[in-house]
């Protein structure tokens, strides 16, 4: 009797008492953010880790089985996962998940985007019709974001909306305060140039101010060449980059050879919760970033 009430639950999208609202974050910022909000009211799983490229991810059955159990699945959107997590969710067959249905959650359809590309064609590289979805590593965002997933959360488990609220509540509050002291921090960064390797850090530059001067990859996700590190070189000697900048699950190879034959520092940046050993929440990542921006100028 007790199996067909929970199964009846089940196929109405009503989720018994005292369970745990089931999310799967596509990265895991956004399983970082789940968990702020939701606490004890929520079990999350990160599908990815920091140190993976998160558009190149094997849909593996394990994946499948996290996605099947989901009753809420938050992704960044914007193409970053369109690579796999289409056939996470049509291989999983949980219908609740679906694009479209309540259940899943698309974080880039709440903020800014950025370099929104005026045409989108194949031979411009890895371009998003969208726009740039790196969409975190702006800690701005995460406010917008937070609000929407709160609302979510508590549309999809309506008996713990107010614990969903007062977890939104207590991380802006928490939030705003660490904006402060990071832009405090990162004032001497504005106008500073750049070069990165690819284009992850649009949100981070218009947040702090730092101005990008070139583009190790060519186009974006094509290799770099010897050659085309050479042609950057040549391109930004009057520029004056102050440091070269690459992502934790970049290869540093292209950075650090741009670094070794200018002179000019190399910083790997964490990208996201779990790129390195400091970054090991949503605080840690940003208090890592910015020190390590802060530092290469000194």
């Amino acid at each position: 009797m007790l199996r067909n009430l929970l199964m009846l639950a089940l196929a109405l999208g009503v989720l018994p008492a005292q369970a745990a609202l089931s999310v799967f974050a596509s990265v895991p910022e956004w399983a970082a953010l789940a968990q702020e909000i939701g606490g004890d009211k929520v079990k999350v799983f990160a599908a990815t880790h920091g140190l993976q490229d998160p558009h190149r991810i094997d849909a593996k059955p394990s994946l499948i089985a996290r996605a099947r159990s989901a009753d809420l699945v938050v992704a960044t959107g914007a193409d970053l996962e369109a690579g796999w997590l289409p056939l996470v969710l049509r291989e999983s067959g949980n219908a609740a998940v679906q694009p479209g249905t309540p259940g899943y959650f698309e974080a880039a359809g709440f903020v800014r985007m950025l370099e929104v590309p005026t045409r989108v064609d194949r031979a411009d590289g890895d371009v998003h019709a969208a726009g740039n979805p790196h969409i975190q590593t702006d800690p701005r965002n995460f406010l917008k974001v937070g609000a929407a997933l709160a609302e979510r959360m508590a549309t999809l488990d309506a008996a713990n909306a107010a614990a969903y609220q007062a977890g939104y509540a207590r991380f802006t509050d928490k939030w705003r305060a660490q904006l402060a002291r990071w832009e405090s921090a990162a004032a001497q960064l504005r106008g500073v140039p750049v070069v990165v390797q690819h284009k992850s850090f649009a949100y981070l530059f218009d947040w702090l101010g730092l101005r990008e001067v070139a583009t190790l990859e060519p186009k974006p996700g094509i290799e770099v060449s010897a050659a085309h590190v050479a042609r950057v070189i040549a391109q930004t000697a009057t520029a004056k980059p102050r440091m070269v900048l690459s992502a934790a699950y970049d290869s540093p190879r292209a950075a650090a050879g741009f670094a070794q034959q200018t002179g000019v520092p190399l910083v790997v940046l964490p990208f996201t919760i779990g790129g390195n050993e400091q970054s090991r929440d949503l605080t840690g990542l940003f208090d890592d970033t910015v020190g390590r921006l802060v530092q290469a100028i000194k």
